[in-house]
């Protein structure tokens, strides 16, 4: 790799997005990059939990604009977005629980990158914007069809609209984060809900996961029928076995993903 680092411990997959130079802003070579490491995360049933997080002290200042350029004709950049496209669906398409770990700037592509993940905490000095309008261009990676879920309507184009760079306090009383920390405790923060999804059971979250995802298309009764297939799943698993049998012998649970 390039551009990223892929890091493997225990279970959890850590993705340094390494270009400090320039903020870890994402070129063509990074996006090939993700698509690969996130394509083969989803087919690792060994990976158990993803972290992604930035290089030098930055998350990701969005997509590198010294690469793109007004002079590409209409067909080549829809060709060139949808690759972009792809990363985000692949990102989102992974059963296994993602965390963003955010240092410094998220903006753009980045603020989108770490909003598509699971669970996102911040350093007390992040910063974040949909920077997209400042550099004339429309929201993309998602940010369309993330942000109203996760503010609402209005709030959603408040911050496409005027693009203002925000602190992590504001953004987390948007409820677009789930925790702000002091940036010294941030990695072990991070480090210990990694920990725990890791020896959570696999199959269990990743349905988890995709039922919530999908919630938002969802009627109460379709919702209820997922809930019912999925959990029919469960208990013919070792894993809710192996759950009830830690439970009555009042033991920590060891989860294999079977």
């Amino acid at each position: 790799m390039e551009t990223i680092q892929v890091q493997r411990s225990e279970g959890i997959v850590t993705i340094i997005l390494d270009r400090p130079e320039v903020k870890n802003a994402i070129d063509g070579t990074m996006w090939d990059e993700l698509l690969r490491t996130f394509r083969s995360i989803y087919e690792r049933p060994d990976d158990r939990v993803v972290v992604l997080t930035g290089a030098g002290g930055e998350f990701c200042s969005g997509a590198d604009v010294r690469t793109m350029g007004a002079s590409v004709d209409e067909r080549s950049a829809l060709a060139a977005m949808r690759e972009v496209s792809d990363v985000a669906l692949a990102l989102h398409r992974l059963p296994q629980p993602v965390i963003a770990k955010v240092r410094g700037v998220a903006a753009g592509a980045g603020c989108n990158l770490a909003l598509a993940a699971d669970l996102v905490v911040a350093s007390s000095s992040a910063r974040f914007s949909e920077i997209f309008s400042r550099r004339g261009l429309s929201v993309d990676f998602g940010g369309t069809w993330l942000l109203p879920r996760l503010v609402g309507l209005h709030r959603a184009k408040e911050l496409a609209f005027f693009a203002d760079v925000l602190s992590a306090d504001e953004v987390h009383a948007m409820g677009l984060l789930n925790r702000v920390v002091p940036d010294d405790t941030l990695d072990g923060v991070v480090d210990e809900w990694a920990s725990r999804l890791a020896a959570g059971p696999p199959l269990a979250l990743s349905m988890t996961k995709k039922m919530l995802n999908e919630s938002m298309a969802n009627g109460m009764e379709q919702a209820v029928e997922e809930e019912a297939r999925s959990q029919a799943v469960n208990f013919g698993t070792t894993d809710t076995a192996e759950a009830i049998q830690a439970f009555l012998n009042r033991r920590d649970p060891r989860f294999e993903g079977r």
